[in-house]
């Protein structure tokens, strides 16, 4: 075989586990708990997702990018109740799962990571070790599989292990804008595991075709079943927020399947120029919340009876300030917003420790403050899911007690 080709195989092809629990496992019951991880990676602008409209502060701060307030016209932002508003945006997508109370949205939340770095901020998050991590190969999701044992089934929905789901227990990963797309043909693939046959690389190679295998089937039953529909279609290769339907779509099914721990990254949120048009109803953040709004409400469907055990968390690494800057968008911030989804979620509210939206309640005069630690929200949820004991939610985040927001 060719160099070129044993590289476009390893871009490809997932990396598979060494344990054979991920592949001897059936498919998963439909009352299995199931948890994915949706990160946006650039820092999204949570305040003009969760659009604390009586705040006067809030439209001083944001002449030219803020959300108008509910009832004011075109564009408004949707009243969730009397101090937070949701981004036109979401109207046909995330605000029915509210409103059914199976969405959630937690504002003043994040890390203690101050360094407004996306790199350091983001590392501290998937690692989930504290303020200070020491071991850079061992992310939090994997240890939570390490605690379920037998009873994980974890998949990194992304071209790259991602650093959350690195860890001693072995993880697969396959980017869904890849699904279609083998690399190589029915040969090479014969010559490949010929080649590594008896080594120690043994394993991975077959299992990492097993897995690929595993994706294809699935995707083709799911689409012979009528759950797909044109979504295979839809992505056309493109690894960008505008596929995520689609990729989401493909998620949602294999997770109803197989997988009941999963991670998939959505990036471009770091809107440090133009991020919106004549107000923050319009241009480049209300494009990408649209965008992902879209592959979120996708997910109820692809999943069916399973949605109802499956919680969902999307988190980015920070906020961005308060203020807008003088190129109309915003810089690197602090405290955000989550949001918790799912069937399984208590929904149809604003969660967690609230402060009012003022100059004074701002963190260093430029960010919202955090006031809810994700390491001690997510560690409730898993106790919850999982019925964890304080043991093993310690176990997977060191020293954070569960923060009991009755999410799940």
């Amino acid at each position: 075989m060719h160099r070129r080709q044993l590289l476009k195989f390893f871009a490809i092809a997932p990396l598979a586990a060494a344990s054979a629990r991920l592949w001897a496992a059936p498919p998963r019951s439909d009352q299995a708990p199931r948890f994915l991880l949706v990160f946006l990676r650039g820092g999204y602008d949570a305040a003009n997702l969760l659009v604390p409209y009586n705040s006067d502060f809030y439209y001083e701060s944001r002449p030219h990018i803020a959300v108008p307030r509910p009832d004011s016209g075109a564009g408004a932002a949707i009243a969730l109740n009397t101090d937070w508003a949701l981004h036109p945006a979401l109207t046909d997508t995330l605000l029915p799962l509210y409103r059914q109370g199976q969405a959630a949205f937690v504002p003043f939340a994040g890390t203690q990571d101050m360094t407004r770095s996306h790199f350091e901020t983001q590392d501290h998050i998937e690692l989930g070790q504290g303020p200070n991590p020491r071991d850079f190969r061992n992310g939090f999701l994997n240890r939570l599989a390490s605690v379920l044992g037998n009873r994980a089934q974890p998949m990194a929905f992304t071209a790259q292990l991602p650093l959350s789901l690195s860890g001693p227990d072995r993880v697969p990963n396959m980017a869904m804008v890849n699904v279609g797309k083998t690399g190589l043909n029915a040969h090479n693939s014969d010559l490949l595991a010929q080649m590594y046959r008896g080594t120690e690389m043994d394993a991975t190679v077959r299992e990492g075709f097993a897995v690929q295998k595993q994706v294809m089937d699935d995707m083709q039953n799911a689409t012979a079943a009528g759950y797909a529909g044109e979504m295979l279609a839809a992505s056309r290769g493109a690894a960008n927020p505008r596929s995520f339907a689609a990729q989401a779509q493909r998620i949602g099914m294999l997770m109803r399947n197989q997988f009941n721990i999963g991670f998939v990254d959505v990036g471009g949120w770091d809107t440090h120029v133009g991020e919106a048009g004549r107000n923050g109803a319009e241009g480049q953040l209300a494009q990408r919340l649209s965008e992902l709004g879209a592959g979120l409400a996708a997910l109820p469907q692809a999943m069916g009876p399973a949605w109802n055990q499956t919680v969902v968390v999307v988190l980015s690494e920070f906020g961005r300030t308060f203020r807008e800057n003088g190129n109309r968008g915003t810089d690197h911030g602090h405290g955000t917003v989550y949001w918790v989804l799912g069937g399984a979620v208590r929904g149809g509210r604003i969660a967690g420790e609230q402060v009012r939206v003022t100059q004074s309640t701002l963190n260093q005069d430029r960010d919202w403050p955090v006031l809810t630690d994700y390491r001690s929200l997510l560690g409730d949820i898993f106790r919850r899911q999982w019925a964890l004991s304080p043991a093993q939610v310690n176990t997977v985040f060191p020293g954070a007690a569960p923060l009991d927001l009755q999410l799940v």
